[in-house]
């Protein structure tokens, strides 16, 4: 029996790679607006981070979330994702 390949992605916070389902994806779409892609499958420049608070920090402190999608991050879409983070460890 043949296995599937689990799709791996680099959070952008510890720089680790990590199977995708496990990962925040930030989406810059082709019209500009950027939004927090939790399902993964919007079209558009997306980029990676783990679910963890310290990896956010980081990955928003030395701004690497909009070197990688080529656009200032938005302030509403900083907040969705430290909403999200914070439902997430809510859940688990």
């Amino acid at each position: 029996m043949r296995r599937r390949k689990i799709p791996m992605r680099k959070c952008l916070g510890c720089q680790e790679m990590k199977a995708k389902a496990d990962l925040v994806r930030v989406v810059r779409r082709p019209d500009g607006s950027m939004l927090v892609d939790p399902g993964g499958k919007v079209s558009g420049r997306g980029a990676y981070v783990c679910p963890n608070p310290a990896c956010l920090e980081k990955a928003l402190r030395g701004r690497l979330l909009e070197k990688a999608l080529e656009q200032e991050l938005p302030p509403d879409v900083r907040e969705r994702l430290a909403q999200g983070l914070r439902g997430r460890r809510n859940s688990h």
